[in-house]
């Protein structure tokens, strides 16, 4: 009785495949993993141009709070200080308080890209107010002009600098070096979340297009003007406007002035279009952050020079000013609090390849 040889078994259909990865010549894949949960970052090294950087802003913040106290000019004799009162102490250190709670945040390491973001628009708009602080302590003298400096309406005929205006300068300086170093350091750190604010990026992004445009067009005028006077001629009861000579318009002033005022525009229309699209969520934040406490400011700076002059009247610009920083302020707010929905978060699933360097999901 002949016997049976059993028949050859033929490999599985999945053992016959050669993977992608082992055929000669081809690049391995690199591991994929998923995003992380919602509500959770995730992390890499912080590099020590971040934590420079951070630290260059602290210093920055601190040196700008201590140049409120000195004298900041001496115009036509007269002393002017930015600290003549409690607000006017308070209005000033708005923009050194945030920049030392930020910096002292990023130069400790704690979620980098929320403050590398703040210090590069913040830097950013630096650069302007630097150009318009020199022409007002150097060379303002070459046309003289009625200016409002630290609240008093002032005529600059002759301008000497003080302590408060080279400590202000050199806290600018600071200010733009770290956000340089931030542009070096972003692409370096690694910090990512999964996409809760991808869906409200849209509605985020035009309203703080609105709030960059009405911005700009609020800067170009006086935040505080002279009133012009009614004058009544006793013989003949003809009333008559007479227009007194008020503060410049941001684009009134020659030289380094004009320079700081066109780059101070461009930078808060720039950044306000910018900031919405940072990633991730928490840097998003930090550059709306810095657009809202630059707009507040302006805002803040205009009411602080009506209240402190009796000459001065509180402009519409002025009003404007204010209410757009109060407006970026409630869309940091929004973004930093944005809750999407669950089904939002699985209609856009995303997958993320682990960084080489770091081992950590980049994004990228």
């Amino acid at each position: 009785m002949a016997t049976r040889k059993p028949a050859p078994r033929r490999p599985a259909a999945s053992a016959r495949r050669t993977p992608p990865t082992a055929r000669p010549g081809a690049a391995p894949r690199r591991p994929v993993r998923e995003a992380p949960p919602a509500g959770r970052l995730v992390l890499g090294d912080v590099p020590v141009l971040a934590r420079v950087s951070g630290a260059l802003l602290l210093l920055a913040g601190l040196i700008g709070a201590v140049a409120v106290f000195p004298t900041y000019l001496v115009v036509g004799g007269r002393e002017l200080s930015l600290a003549t009162g409690p607000v006017d102490v308070l209005v000033a250190l708005v923009t050194p308080l945030v920049a030392i709670a930020v910096g002292a945040g990023l130069a400790l390491g704690r979620v980098p890209r929320f403050g590398l973001a703040y210090a590069a628009v913040a830097g950013a708009l630096a650069v302007g107010r630097l150009f318009i602080e020199l022409y007002q302590g150097t060379t303002s003298t070459a046309r003289p002009g009625v200016e409002v400096l630290a609240g008093d309406r002032v005529l600059t005929g002759s301008v000497q600098t003080a302590t408060g205006w080279t400590l202000g300068l050199v806290a600018l300086g600071l200010t733009v070096l770290a956000a340089v170093l931030a542009l070096l350091a972003w692409g370096r750190t690694v910090m990512e979340d999964a996409g809760e604010l991808d869906p409200g990026r849209p509605v985020l992004a035009g309203a703080a297009v609105l709030v960059g445009v009405g911005a700009v067009l609020c800067l170009a005028l006086p935040a505080a003007d002279v009133p012009d006077q009614l004058v009544t001629d006793p013989t003949t009861g003809l009333v008559t406007v007479v227009t007194e000579e008020g503060p410049r318009a941001l684009l009134e002033r020659p030289g380094l002035a004009l320079l700081g005022g066109l780059l101070l525009a461009g930078a808060v229309l720039l950044c306000a279009v910018v900031a919405p699209s940072l990633r991730p969520r928490l840097a998003a934040v930090g550059g709306l952050l810095a657009v809202a406490v630059a707009v507040l400011q302006a805002g803040l700076s205009g009411l602080r020079d009506a209240r402190h002059s009796a000459d001065l009247d509180w402009t519409l610009p002025g009003v404007g000013l204010l209410l757009l920083g109060l407006a970026a302020l409630a869309l940091t707010a929004l973004a930093w609090r944005w809750q999407p929905r669950e089904r939002e978060l699985r209609a856009d699933p995303r997958r993320v390849e682990d960084d080489d360097d770091h081992g950590w999901p980049t994004g990228r």
